[in-house]
């Protein structure tokens, strides 16, 4: 939505600015046309006095002679005022064309003025008179014809000038009333276009959070553009994660209820099966039981041990105690459950001589934990990775202090691994690979180690296997009380 606001409002301004620069660039040019033109109606009408004047001199020419002719300065102030006007004219500026009819007709003027002087001079003979008064008077009239020329190749070319100009002026008026009146339309239309385009998203958002905040867990925002099409999508995989954490927390709640009631059952039925436990046995030591229900009886007795193990894991579970915390060394604490646990347990047809143990402790902190319960954390780990290699294989153990100043510890094997689709059930209670298994063990490790404030994963190795990691805050002994 940004990148098309600004590209909208910078073509916007593009095309006001080009609009604005022929509008200027008009305005110019009109405005030089226009004192072109007066410069033009200037030389016309200077033109057109000087063709009055030459038409006065014509008259006072045809009179001389007549009781109407003029006094003979008049005569000479006029003649006198003609030529004043032909070089008024060069003052102008003009191009090489004009500038030539301009000496031409200078050149006219000053013999039309010879030809009077003689005129004027001249008293003595009649028949000479009469004869430069007519080459005077033909003389005057071609220079009045080229003048009159002159005017109407000028009238007519300063006639399209200023039809010209007039046009000029008025494409321009029309463009400028055409940018006032489109201008706030066009600023009005984009600002509806972005107005829509910003609060109608926006709308769909509101409502459905609104919808989220009644309890409609299941509704979703419809597909939506540009960066609300982000937070749309957002929206929707917050809603999909609220109504899963909450049928988790349903969930919990249900595990929760139903962990105490069968907590209680579990106390309930430990001690009558501890009770038929000693009388079981105690029965198959009797001499009149025959050898095949003593059998059957030691085969209860263990069945019901099994239910006793397995009612106090899940009693561990139900009720896990607190953690008695004391300085331990984990390093010491790994290599004592390596070496003295381990020797006591075997899994699989040639038991443990077939594992190889590779160790790769580096120097920790001393940290304040239980050692029992990390013990049997760490018990059930390995057995876990022994399980899963009955025929042999590498049993890894790594510790190191990571970037974050939190204890590391890496548990890997060589096994066959876990089902990606299982990996996110492994810490579940009850949910186990091994036939005989309570599907109690991970679950308790992971309580155990989260009542440690720390935390556990697991993974599948690249090359093979399963690879589990702890991670343990260090914790300082307190100093005494002050």
């Amino acid at each position: 939505m940004k990148r098309k606001i600004a590209i909208a409002l910078t073509s916007y301004s593009v095309v006001f600015l080009l609009a604005g620069a022929y509008v200027i660039r008009t305005i110019r040019t009109a405005t030089a046309n226009l004192d072109r033109l007066i410069t033009l109606h200037q030389v016309e009408i200077l033109r057109e006095h000087y063709l009055l004047q030459i038409k006065k001199v014509q008259s006072d020419l045809t009179l001389m002679g007549t009781q109407y002719s003029k006094s003979y300065d008049t005569v000479v102030s006029n003649v006198m005022g003609m030529g004043r006007i032909i070089d008024t004219c060069f003052d102008c500026h003009h191009s090489p064309r004009g500038t030539d009819r301009l000496n031409d007709l200078k050149r006219e003027t000053e013999r039309y003025k010879d030809a009077l002087s003689r005129v004027l001079t001249l008293r003595a003979n009649a028949a000479r008179l009469a004869a430069e008064e007519d080459t005077a008077f033909r003389i005057g009239e071609e220079l009045s014809a080229k003048v009159q020329d002159m005017i109407a190749i000028t009238s007519s070319r300063l006639g399209v000038n200023t039809q010209k100009a007039i046009n000029e002026i008025a494409r321009t008026k029309y463009f400028l009333y055409g940018l006032v009146a489109l201008g706030p339309l066009l600023s009005a239309l984009l600002g509806f276009v972005f107005i829509m385009g910003l609060t109608r998203p926006v709308k769909v958002l509101v409502e459905s959070t609104r919808k989220l905040k009644r309890g409609d867990l299941d509704h979703r925002v419809a597909p939506l553009k540009d960066e609300f099409g982000e937070l749309g999508t957002a929206f929707n995989e917050m809603a999909g994660s609220l109504k899963e954490q909450m049928h988790k927390m349903q969930r919990a709640e249900q595990l929760a209820a139903v962990g105490e009631l069968a907590a209680g059952l579990a106390h309930e039925v430990k001690n009558p099966m501890a009770g038929i436990k000693v009388a079981t046995s105690v029965l198959a030591e009797e001499s009149y039981i025959t050898v095949e229900d003593k059998a059957v009886l030691r085969k209860v007795v263990d069945e019901i041990t099994r239910l006793e193990g397995l009612m106090k894991s899940f009693l561990n579970f139900a009720r896990p105690q607190k953690p008695r915390l004391e300085p331990i060394n984990m390093n010491q604490l790994l290599n004592t459950t390596l070496s003295f646990h381990l020797k006591h347990h075997s899994i699989g047809p040639g038991g443990t001589e077939k594992v190889v143990i590779r160790k790769d402790f580096q120097t920790l902190p001393p940290t304040l934990a239980d050692p029992t319960q990390l013990q049997q954390v760490f018990l059930n780990l390995f057995l876990n990775a022994l399980h899963a290699m009955p025929r042999g294989g590498e049993l890894g153990i790594r510790t190191l202090l990571d970037d974050e100043g939190m204890i590391r510890i890496e548990i890997s094997d060589t096994g066959s691994g876990i089902r990606e689709d299982l990996i996110g059930k492994v810490f579940q209670p009850f949910f186990t690979t091994k036939a005989k298994g309570t599907g109690l063990g991970l679950a308790i490790s992971r309580q155990l180690i989260e009542h440690h404030e720390g935390a556990i994963h697991v993974a599948n190795r690249s090359g093979g296997g399963a690879l589990f990691t702890i991670r343990l805050p260090v914790k300082e002994e307190s100093g005494p009380a002050a």
